[in-house]
């Protein structure tokens, strides 16, 4: 499915530029560890399933990983969330000080919504006011009711939004920056994201970071999406998670083993 884009300054003239950006991220210790105990542990697993058993372990895999990259107490399913133990909360924190130094906004996207209330009191305490969540548990009203009060000229610093609920159907045009603080693997799918504030309406040039683990599955996932990028983007296709699962086991575990 061909499709046109934005960019295009054929089709619309007036748009401000898109600047996007890799920020690789280097894991904390904990986060090290945990990656390699976890890969270790499954590997042996791997090699004597097959089939529909062998896709579930592979996706669960991703997920941990995924987690793991993130933050290790998501995966530990603690609560303390300690922002020195991630390499993520750490740039986090670097990019948003600026953003709230020029008193502009910022969406924050992740693909895990028991994530955003922990990304809501880490960046309260950065902008030292609360802003917005959008995830699948917020009423169409309250979601309405948050979108107004972002496009508001009272300053609302920030919005996060699980990319399943809120990577359409929204316009956040006071935004100016985007962080895919996870990736969703799908080029189309973080466009879509990205568009929020990237869309008619806005008048500022859009600062959109993504947040890539150095030498994790995470790096290595961009570079193949990176290298069919021509085609990711004209053509509407199916999830990384999928063609993973593809894979045989050397290709895999190639694929997800921590390089340092």
């Amino acid at each position: 499915m061909l499709r046109r884009v934005k960019t295009d300054k054929k089709i619309i003239s007036d748009l401000p530029e898109k600047m996007e950006q890799n920020d690789y991220i280097e894991l904390s210790k904990k986060q090290k560890v945990l990656y390699k105990k976890l890969l270790a542990q499954t590997e042996e697993q791997l090699l004597d399933s097959e089939g529909i058993q062998r896709k579930g372990l592979i996706l669960s895999l991703l997920l941990h990983l995924k987690q793991i990259c993130n933050h290790p107490d998501q995966y530990l399913g603690q609560e303390e969330f300690e922002p020195t133990q991630s390499g993520k909360f750490e740039m986090l924190k670097e990019i948003c000080q600026t953003i709230y130094e020029k008193r502009e906004r910022v969406l924050v996207f992740t693909q895990f919504r028991e994530m955003t209330a922990h990304l809501d009191n880490y960046l309260a305490e950065i902008f030292h006011c609360r802003g917005g969540i959008i995830h699948g548990g917020v009423s169409v009203n309250e979601r309405a009711e948050l979108v107004e009060r972002f496009q508001n000229e009272e300053y609302m610093p920030y919005m996060i939004l699980s990319v399943r609920s809120g990577g359409t159907g929204l316009t956040l045009t006071k935004a100016n920056h985007v962080i895919h603080f996870d990736r969703w693997w799908n080029p189309s799918v973080e466009n879509q994201a990205t568009d929020r504030a990237f869309r008619i309406g806005q008048d500022k040039n859009v600062m959109v970071h993504k947040f890539i683990c150095q030498g994790t599955v995470e790096e290595k996932i961009d570079k193949l999406i990176s290298s069919k990028k021509e085609l990711a983007e004209n053509i509407i296709g199916e999830s990384g998670e999928s063609r993973l699962t593809e894979m045989s086991n050397d290709e895999l575990l190639s694929m997800l083993r921590l390089e340092v």
